[in-house]
């Protein structure tokens, strides 16, 4: 028997692993949610009670999101100034997107105790499918070494097997206003999945 297809007005599921390390946002909080193309983290993280920022260049993409979310239409890779400055957020999710000139900015847009969900392509994708220019792939374990100033609570570098690609995904938190990483992150529940080298 065939599975049902989803309605077309029906948005995707969130990535696995932001599902999972979501509930280490501070419930009700601010989240931005960095390159959201047409939003499938914006609807899932508003529906589950978070008051979401989504920021992509394309505003058609974005335009069905107005009545979720607080919409930013910001080319983010054209040299314009960071499109949210002073601000600062209890959670940023970025998925299938790398522009290394915004990583720097990330860890100054969380609040304190504010948490980086970051999942995107690795080298080795290009033998998977697109992206395919080692500018949007990340190399081995640079994702570990790009937020020195934030405290990793969950890496993984390798291949996915269904669907198949190769990935690279971090979450990690931001110390309190003083530096003390404070009290220890609340972890959600645990959902294995299988990962090749």
């Amino acid at each position: 028997m065939q599975p049902t297809p989803a309605p077309p007005h029906a948005a995707p599921p969130p990535s696995r692993w932001v599902a999972r390390w979501a509930p280490l946002i501070e419930p009700g909080g601010t989240v931005l949610d960095l390159a959201c193309g047409s939003g499938r983290h914006v609807r899932w993280l508003a529906a589950h009670g978070w008051r979401v920022t989504g920021v992509d260049r394309d505003s058609a993409a974005v335009q069905p999101l107005r009545d979720l979310a607080e919409v930013v239409v910001a080319d983010l890779e054209d040299g314009s100034p960071w499109p949210l400055p002073g601000r600062r957020f209890d959670g940023i999710v970025v998925t299938n997107y790398l522009w290394r000139a915004l990583l720097p900015w990330l860890p100054a847009a969380l609040a304190p105790g504010g948490v980086l969900i970051y999942e995107t392509f690795a080298e080795g994708h290009e033998r998977y499918g697109k992206p395919s220019n080692p500018a949007f792939l990340l190399r081995p374990g640079e994702l570990l070494g790009a937020f020195p100033g934030l405290a990793v609570v969950a890496f993984e570098d390798g291949l996915e097997a269904e669907p198949a690609r190769r990935v690279q995904r971090l979450v990690a938190v931001a110390g309190a206003a003083d530096g003390d990483p404070g009290a220890p992150p609340r972890i959600g529940p645990f959902a294995p999945r299988r990962l090749l080298p």
